[in-house]
């Protein structure tokens, strides 16, 4: 088992910055791929990054590339989203999620999620 547990969001300006944080615990090794979504109000969850605790690498949706950056500790089993020249677009339920496959993390069908941490950004 798993558990993740989501921080760092908030309130903050168009333009502005945020860092998201998720600490794993449980059987979480560097197998694993770790990853963030997002729900905005009325949508669907959506695919926002994703990073291989063992090579680092990661993936993107297009709309945030640039702006965000997902970065990992594998010694402290945390995984960070840094958010920069934030939308009201991007306002949403972040959440993070983990999955031993590299495709099935970047979707909805990942095995494990965290509960959300709430992300608003105004105008």
């Amino acid at each position: 088992q798993v558990g993740l547990v989501e921080s760092g969001g908030g309130l903050v300006q168009a333009g502005g910055s945020l860092r998201l944080s998720c600490a794993a615990s449980g059987r979480i090794s560097n197998r694993y791929y770790l990853g963030w979504f997002r729900q905005a109000p009325g949508k669907g969850r959506e695919f926002v990054a994703a990073i291989a605790l063992n090579t680092g690498g990661t993936n993107y949706v297009d709309s945030v590339k640039g702006r965000f950056t997902i970065s990992g500790d594998n010694a402290k089993k945390m995984v960070y989203l840094q958010m920069n020249s934030l939308k009201t677009e991007d306002t949403a339920v972040y959440y993070c999620v983990a999955d031993l496959d590299r495709r099935v993390v970047m979707t909805t069908r990942s095995q494990y999620w965290g509960r959300g941490t709430q992300v608003t950004v105004s105008e």
